[in-house]
């Protein structure tokens, strides 16, 4: 079928054969790629009941037919597994150039099941998938992981999915980390990756993606590139993500202080928007290049959302392979915490980006303990003598490497604030988790449906499992030129009332639930949501 390869590796790490599958066109008109491909395989694969890290635990990687075409969102690839952090299923999305390059190498999807017996890694070079030792490598860090591996294959094209140490010692939100700046970062993947011994996942190919109607697909992605402006994604490139800290912090939406108020000081909030972001810590800012120099993108995609920053926190350069925080990095690591210190931030970031774990639930754990120590529950004696107090940076990142480390009573909290409280046997009344998973940077009490989906979601609170309230608001949309297109949306799906945000009724359920449904069809196409 065209835009697919037709195949699919099966990896078992037991053992360590490889196999491939060339389902019918059937099956890839039914499950399509992404979420529902992965869904399907941990379904028949994996017998119920069985804990996150158990060996039978099946972890898929799918792609879809769009995937590896230049157009501008297709490069997005889906993980699946169960998840250690919610005890449900594992999903989700990572962007960069290894969803294409896996294309262009020949496969669909990979299927992994066992685990090895020692640390493996899988490259798969021109549809030739092979099995490597991985011992050189454990321990390492992701960038190390990307330079020793160039140089071992003797390739500086290929690219690498891979765990950090955070992985390894199956701290249960660590993510898997391609680019050593995408993550697949929320449900703990990267915890059972760990579990299963296999460090990385290395992926080159030349391959073409064959469309079925070339001059359709050309002028989609000609028609993309021209409306950027049109469209307002001009200005996404430009701040991506943080960009929406301002009007989040104008709306009362800006989680404070572990979810105690909306809002920081306006002072305070200027100082770590996107829009500081963009004019101080973007590499090339003070050349007045940062348009040229700090901002990356995802294969074939015009928009170059994804930050690159250049500077230095407290003698600690801020690396530009690492990438910089978006806007929920910048919310748990800074208003969450209490902290106005954008570079301070920005390390956060980069330190979590080394070691490979999600930056919202690390941040938010840390926001959990720092108000708990304000409360007096927790003491110096139990956090190794590290003073939590909102608005200190330096015990936040103090805090922040014994977690990544699994040190002291970073330990308790390298598997999240409510296992954490678990453990400890207090704290409880401070956290802010559905499933176990804590909270994204996004209040119910500013965008009301979000809270329902924060409750319902399969895999927990998640940001990006619905559109938010803002989106269906009456006026949200006036003066703006892609009303239409949005409205036309909205009608196609048959919704046909606009509520307020703050409005929570049957009209916002039923926005809440379709949205979900066509969320879900996007992961499952492979398409970036914000494109």
């Amino acid at each position: 079928m065209n835009g697919f390869t037709g195949k699919i590796l099966h990896v078992d790490l037991d053992k360590r054969e490889l196999t491939v599958e060339e389902p019918s066109a059937e099956f890839y008109r039914h499950y399509v790629g992404g979420s529902l491909m992965g869904l399907y395989y941990l379904w028949h694969n994996s017998p119920a009941n069985i804990d996150a890290l158990d060996p039978r635990n099946t972890l898929t990687f799918a792609l879809s037919a769009p995937t590896g075409l230049p157009v501008s969102g297709q490069s997005r690839c889906t993980a699946t597994c169960k998840s250690p952090t919610t005890g449900g299923v594992a999903d989700s999305q990572a962007g960069g150039f290894w969803p294409a390059e896996l294309k262009f190498a020949g496969y669909d999807a990979i299927v992994i099941k066992g685990a090895a017996d020692s640390p493996v890694y899988l490259s798969i070079i021109e549809g030739e998938a092979q099995l490597h030792d991985a011992s050189h490598l454990w321990g390492k860090t992701t960038l190390e992981v990307d330079e020793a591996l160039k140089a071992e294959l003797n390739d500086k094209k290929i690219e690498i999915a891979q765990i950090g140490p955070a992985g390894e010692k199956l701290s249960l939100f660590a993510a898997v980390m391609n680019m050593s700046n995408r993550a697949w970062g929320r449900t703990g993947i990267g915890a059972v990756m760990g579990s299963k011994k296999l460090k990385a996942i290395v992926v080159r190919g030349t391959r073409k993606v064959v469309p079925a109607d070339k001059k359709a697909v050309s002028a989609f992605a000609r028609l993309g590139a021209g409306r950027l402006t049109e469209y307002g994604l001009d200005s996404f490139g430009r701040y991506g993500t943080p960009g929406v800290l301002a009007s989040q912090q104008r709306s009362g939406g800006l989680p404070t202080n572990n979810w105690d108020s909306g809002g920081m000081s306006p002072e305070l909030a200027e100082a770590i928007s996107g829009e500081r972001l963009y004019d101080e810590i973007l590499r090339g800012a003070e050349e007045g290049k940062q348009d040229k120099l700090g901002r990356d993108t995802c294969y074939a995609c015009v928009v170059r959302c994804k930050r690159v920053v250049e500077s230095e926190y407290m003698s600690n350069k801020l690396i530009p392979e690492y990438g910089g925080p978006e806007y929920e990095t910048i919310a748990t690591f800074g208003s969450y915490c209490g902290i106005d210190d954008l570079r301070a931030i920005t390390y956060a970031n980069q330190l979590c980006n080394e070691y490979g774990v999600d930056t919202i639930s690390c941040g938010a754990t840390i926001s959990w303990a720092t108000e708990c120590f304000e409360k007096g529950i927790l003491t110096a004696e139990d956090t190794d003598g590290i003073v939590l107090r909102y608005g200190d940076a330096e015990s936040m990142i103090a805090m922040l490497k014994k977690v990544l480390n699994r040190e002291g009573f970073g330990d308790y909290l390298a598997d999240g604030s409510a296992k954490a409280a678990d453990r400890f046997g207090k704290g409880h009344e401070y956290l802010l988790t559905v499933k176990g998973q804590e909270l994204p940077a996004h209040m119910p009490n500013v965008k009301r449906s979000l809270g329902l989906i924060y409750a319902a979601n399969p895999f927990g609170a998640d940001h990006q499992s619905s559109e938010h309230d803002t989106g269906y608001h009456p006026k949200a949309y006036e003066g703006k030129p892609d009303a239409p297109g949005y409205k036309r949306f909205l009608d196609q799906i048959g919704l046909h009332k606009p509520q307020a945000p703050n409005a929570m009724n049957a009209d916002k359920v039923e926005f809440a639930l379709k949205t979900q449904y066509n969320y879900s069809a996007t992961d499952t196409l492979g398409i970036c949501q914000f494109v």
